[in-house]
């Protein structure tokens, strides 16, 4: 207790610097600002943001960098409710229910309701951070190669299974993800593959040019020809306006446990994210609550379960990310990169030999979601306003933008026409509905996992039983053919049914 009691504050006194608080504001408020704007996404503002941390701290950088994260979780719920149009992906689910209360007039409540689920499950997620990463980084000195291809494997094939949409669809997003991470020069014999003559590509694709392009670039495509500006639906926010009645916090706060509960869950498992956590969350409420009809149309439990779902997730994604050096989601392999680029290697070792950094970390969450608090309460107006910037001034700004952290990353052109070309492939993939996280999971695990399997091939003389010979990779991958086993048996069962329904009439006659 003494140890954790020193490690916390360890932690605070890291995080409570002069210059690890003005850039955790500095990204809380860019997040805001981020999640605000439709089209955009943490993703690509992450990505954007990476080149300027390079003459930072790696402490500092990674602060700010996450507190772009979490906070466009904050920001994304405000157009949602206002304007039922969710600022990112994940605050989907927030539209269902959080206009409707708009159009009811209590967008002020809404907006207040959101902010406090948003620090609730966030800071229920930090605490299973501080108390469970490193209890699973000392179970984690145990992996060897054969145990990290096993987990790595089921990251992938969870990230496939647990999206929304075709998990078929998502599979074989994956296997792209995976073949564009072979790309370059093969590390163990360091021969040129797949580069097609091309020397740029000697080192294969950039981490940053593949998401901005997919995520960033795509978006924008996505939303080209919208309308020049939209106009604020809510007008004269008080405070007094924004309190819950005793009633409404009856109705709030067990929705809120639960999707805490639900969002730390799938946070924590590699390769699935905010946007599954917040679906699972509203399905769930739906399914317990007394009167389902409700949602939709304006329920209290609809809107606050997957809010701090989302959230909740959000933190938790750093456990396997910070614990076991695997991204738990899309945004923190970006922000995995970032710690790679800076010469730390995430992983069970990363406690014990950067532990400034760990519980800085940590402890920064907290001083952001507070900064959060406070930051998107007064100012909803301002992020509002923000919304009126016509879509022909701010999307070929940001094409600009990303133009320039994409070369200033490698002072490569090159790079400019593969964040262009991803745009164009990120946009194709929206049109015909294939999912692009599993894309870039499947890009930064992919040559993890070859890497793996090969060094486990060595030690085992290629024997492929390994696998199954060690217990820990036995269970990984025994629950890997449990989630495949759910995307293939519903389709055996509608074959089975089929035949029957066939078979029905001949038994009839007879």
């Amino acid at each position: 207790m003494s140890e954790f009691l020193a490690n916390i504050q360890l932690g605070l006194s890291t995080a409570l610097s002069a210059e690890a608080l003005l850039f955790c504001f500095l990204g809380v408020t860019v997040g805001t600002v981020v999640g605000v704007l439709p089209g955009i996404g943490a993703l690509a503002a992450i990505s954007l943001a990476l080149p300027l941390t390079y003459y930072l701290d790696p402490t500092t950088a990674l602060i700010m960098l996450a507190g772009i994260f979490y906070g466009a979780q904050y920001g994304g719920s405000t157009a949602s409710i206002l304007l039922n149009l969710p600022g990112t992906a994940t605050s989907a689910i927030t539209c269902l229910d959080g206009y409707p209360l708009a159009q009811q007039g209590k967008a002020p409540l809404a907006l207040f309701v959101t902010a406090i689920n948003s620090f609730v499950g966030s800071s229920f997620a930090i605490v299973l951070v501080m108390g469970f990463a490193p209890l699973i980084a000392g179970f984690a000195l145990k992996f060897s190669s054969t145990e990290y291809f096993s987990v790595m494997l089921l990251g992938l094939v969870a990230a496939s299974t647990l999206s929304v949409g075709s998990p078929f669809k998502a599979l074989a997003m994956v296997v792209f993800g995976i073949v564009l991470g072979q790309v370059g020069t093969d590390v163990n014999t360091g021969m040129f593959r797949f580069n097609f003559g091309i020397l740029e590509l000697a080192d294969g694709f950039g981490l940053v040019a593949v998401a901005m392009g997919l995520f960033g670039v795509a978006e924008i495509m996505a939303n080209v020809g919208q309308a020049s500006g939209a106009p604020m639906g809510v007008k004269g926010i008080r405070f007094k306006d924004m309190l819950p009645s005793r009633s409404e916090w009856k109705e709030i706060w067990k929705p809120t446990l639960r999707g805490s509960v639900i969002g730390s869950f799938v946070g924590a498992l590699p390769g699935t994210g905010p946007g599954i956590a917040s679906l699972m969350a509203y399905a769930a409420e739906k399914r317990l609550s007394r009167d389902p009809s409700q949602f939709g149309k304006g329920s209290l439990a609809g809107l606050s379960a997957p809010e701090a779902a989302n959230n909740a997730s959000v933190q938790a994604a750093f456990i396997p990310t910070l614990s076991l050096g695997i991204p738990g989601d899309a945004v923190v392999a970006v922000l995995m990169g970032a710690m790679i680029l800076h010469g730390i290697t995430p992983g069970p070792n990363l406690i014990n030999d950067q532990p400034t950094m760990f519980w800085g970390l940590i402890m920064s969450f907290w001083i952001g979601n507070l900064m959060l608090l406070f930051l998107n309460i007064p100012l909803i107006g301002l992020w509002v306003r923000l919304l009126s910037i016509p879509y022909r001034l701010l999307y070929p700004a940001i094409i600009l933008f990303i133009c320039i952290g994409v070369y200033s990353a490698d002072n490569n052109v090159f790079d400019i026409y593969v964040v262009l070309a991803f745009g164009l492939i990120g946009y194709a993939m929206r049109k015909f509905s294939y999912p692009a996280t599993p894309v870039l999971l499947g890009f930064i695990l992919g040559p993890l996992l070859e890497e793996h399997f090969r060094r486990a091939m060595l030690l085992s003389h290629g024997d492929l039983t390994i696998f199954l010979q060690r217990p820990i990779s036995l269970v990984f991958l025994l629950i890997s053919l449990m989630f495949l086993g759910s995307v293939f048996m519903p389709g055996l069962r509608s074959k089975l049914v089929s035949r029957v329904r066939r078979n029905a009439p001949s038994d009839d006659a007879d």
